[in-house]
């Protein structure tokens, strides 16, 4: 039987869990490559079930535990990555803090390090949307409705690598921080490319936003509509598939 290389891999790390699986039912602590193995197939196997990506990853984050592994495997292995093919495509799985050292989990509930203030986002989206700390929050998807003039010049106040899914029609309060250091947004939807602080490039960002449809909170009020914050998704996409013109 002729496999292509993807199958192979997917056969090879299959055998790699039954063994890591085997070792624990024995009562032995894994060691990194096992911890991998049993982590990664899981995930793929919870993929081909036709369980959601943030499904997925929530019960990731509960197969094992400290108790599992041996002394120094969590400080080794910070994440398990793996490309897993779900109903609605292949996805790169990265599991953060598999055996559940640190206690930031999504942020929506406890105190995180760096947090300053909170922000409410509701996803109106028919899928599930990830945010991470590193994207200015006023530029973030269009089907997500937030106070994008109270989240401009701020960001999600959660580790560095995580990320926060959001699942269709769900309301969550995230902490969110300054950006901090020169304070310079180059990127993201390209609104900005300056200075945050500049008042002009404030006014012509915000109002930008709203008229391409993204979904907004004006005033404690909502402002746009989702088939507009659908729009919006498919000239981004357009955009970037064309890349930047000469």
């Amino acid at each position: 039987m002729a496999l292509t290389p993807g199958e192979s891999d997917r056969l090879l790390l299959h055998l790699q869990a039954s063994l890591a699986q085997r070792r624990r039912d024995r009562g032995l602590l894994l060691n990194v490559p096992e911890a991998t193995a049993l982590i990664a197939d899981a995930v793929c196997e919870w993929a081909r079930d036709g369980l959601s990506l943030p499904e997925t990853l929530e019960r990731a984050h509960h197969l094992l535990s400290l108790d599992d592994v041996l002394p120094g495997v969590a400080d080794a292995l910070g994440e398990v990555r793996v490309e897993a093919r779900f109903d609605d495509g292949t996805r790169l799985v990265v599991v953060g803090d598999p055996f559940g050292v640190s206690d930031g989990g999504s942020g929506a509930e406890g105190t995180t390090p760096g947090a300053d203030g909170e922000i409410v986002i509701t996803n109106e989206a028919t899928t599930a949307i990830g945010l991470t700390s590193h994207i200015h929050l006023a530029e973030v998807n269009p089907r997500l409705r937030l106070d994008r003039a109270g989240a401009y010049g701020r960001r999600l106040a959660t580790a560095t690598g995580e990320t926060v899914w959001i699942r269709p029609g769900e309301s969550v309060t995230l902490p969110t921080a300054d950006i901090r250091g020169g304070r310079v947004v180059v990127g993201n939807t390209g609104l900005i490319d300056g200075p945050l602080d500049d008042p002009d490039i404030r006014a012509r960002a915000l109002t930008t936003l709203r008229s391409c449809g993204y979904l907004d909170v004006v005033d404690g009020a909502p402002f746009g509509e989702a088939v507009d914050a659908e729009a919006a998704v498919a000239a981004l996409v357009r955009t970037q598939a064309e890349g930047p013109r000469s």
